[in-house]
């Protein structure tokens, strides 16, 4: 039985389910991006905060939660329709949180829905949310469908003043920690996953495309955790390349010149525009169409391509993938990780460590009240032209998060 919900208002950033609306924002999208978080079906509200299935919930306030690429895709009608059937409407967006339990204490959240939250059985001992080879547990249980927080009608998301979480997603803050690099914490463990799931051998060459929050993450995972001989990165803009370097590239690009960059580095030839050789793994920290095809081609024959960027429906000439025999891999979330070294772990410890040693707050350019969310959402769809990297909501002072205080 769920437990009767408090009646306080919450205010919330709630995206409905409108068929008519999620048509216009993708058409409006085409012409501006992020024209989406206008016309969608995107809206501001006062509701009632989302009710505690039972006491292995609890409520937690955001104080800071980001607005990431998917988040983005969703409102301006990019996202895969794919999706439908693992989300529950309506959801209030937002998984990238750090906020407060009723009990004082500062968490940062885990978002994936796993097992444990929909009380089911692990699928392993000590497995952590997002492990597991059988999805049906997103879609049942005690919950709604959701992949995870901020897609679930059930428990609300981080694009309000309140929402819940199981025990299974909630990690404590350190003291030392700031809310501006704990709020990194969960781009950061996907980041580590993808690294990971690069499998890049010592010695190797790495090719990232794309340097916004996801490629610039990886990057300082694959130095900080993996032995390549170099790191290559095509980056648009100078805030991007700068810290692209700071955080362990060895070489920064321009996105238009990667290609000469890794033929260079491989001593390849060009057979017409293609390369003959490559570098040994991509990362496609992007996911368009152009994006994924460029990554094939960058990529060695044998070698890896990891998406990390969510892609949506594109159309691609999947022949050279078939005839360079490329292994091409997802890289969804994180989850539990092993180690060169036989370390068994998860992505968000790695994350919490990595935090500790590279200034991922310096990704936070900019913060907006839940108020303003369509200048925050149109300072994020245009991030890089205007010279920043990650946007977040800012919810420190809001009443909504103190009420529990009171």
């Amino acid at each position: 039985m769920f437990a009767a919900a408090n009646l306080r208002a919450v205010q919330a950033l709630r995206f409905n389910r409108s068929d008519f609306k999620y048509v216009a924002a993708m058409a409006a999208a085409k012409l501006r991006p992020g024209a989406g978080a206008t016309v969608g079906p995107l809206s501001l509200v006062d509701d009632k905060p989302p009710e505690l299935p039972d006491d292995t919930w609890h409520r937690v306030w955001p104080r800071l939660s980001g607005i990431c690429g998917s988040d983005l895709a969703t409102i301006d009608g990019r996202s895969s329709r794919y999706f439908e059937d693992f989300v529950s409407f309506p959801f209030v967006l937002g998984h990238e949180i750090v906020g407060e339990c009723a009990d004082g204490r500062r968490v940062l959240i885990e978002p994936v829905l796993g097992h444990a939250a929909r009380g089911f059985a692990l699928p392993a001992e000590g497995a952590a949310p997002a492990d597991g080879n059988d999805y049906r547990h997103l879609t049942c249980g005690h919950l709604k469908p959701g992949l995870q927080t901020g897609f679930c009608n059930s428990t609300g998301g981080g694009w309000a003043t309140e929402f819940v979480a199981h025990d299974s997603q909630i990690h404590e803050v350190p003291e030392t920690m700031s809310d501006e690099t704990a709020v990194l914490i969960e781009p950061l463990a996907a980041g580590i996953h993808a690294a990971l799931r690069a499998n890049v051998n010592a010695g190797d060459t790495v090719a990232v495309i794309g340097a916004g929050t996801m490629g610039l993450v990886t990057i300082a995972a694959l130095r900080q955790l993996s032995e390549p001989q170099r790191i290559m990165v095509g980056a648009k803009y100078p805030q991007q390349q700068d810290l692209a370097a700071e955080f362990g590239a060895d070489l920064v690009c321009k996105p238009s010149e990667l290609s000469r960059a890794v033929r260079r580095a491989s001593g390849s030839f060009l057979i017409g525009n293609r390369l003959s050789g490559g570098a040994d793994v991509v990362i496609d920290a992007v996911g368009s169409a152009a994006s994924i095809s460029d990554a094939i081609g960058l990529c060695r024959p044998r070698g890896r391509v990891v998406l990390l960027g969510m892609p949506g429906v594109i159309d691609i000439d999947l022949t050279p993938l078939w005839h360079r025999e490329t292994e091409i891999v997802g890289a969804y979330t994180y989850g539990t990780e092993t180690l060169s070294n036989g370390r068994v772990t998860t992505s968000f410890e790695l994350a919490f460590e990595l935090a500790a040693k590279v200034p991922f707050d310096k990704m936070l350019s900019a913060t907006y009240p839940l108020a303003r969310y369509r200048d925050a959402l149109t300072h994020a769809f245009e991030a890089g032209r205007l010279g920043a990297v990650k946007i977040a909501f800012d919810m420190r002072s809001e009443r909504g998060h103190r009420v529990h205080q009171a």
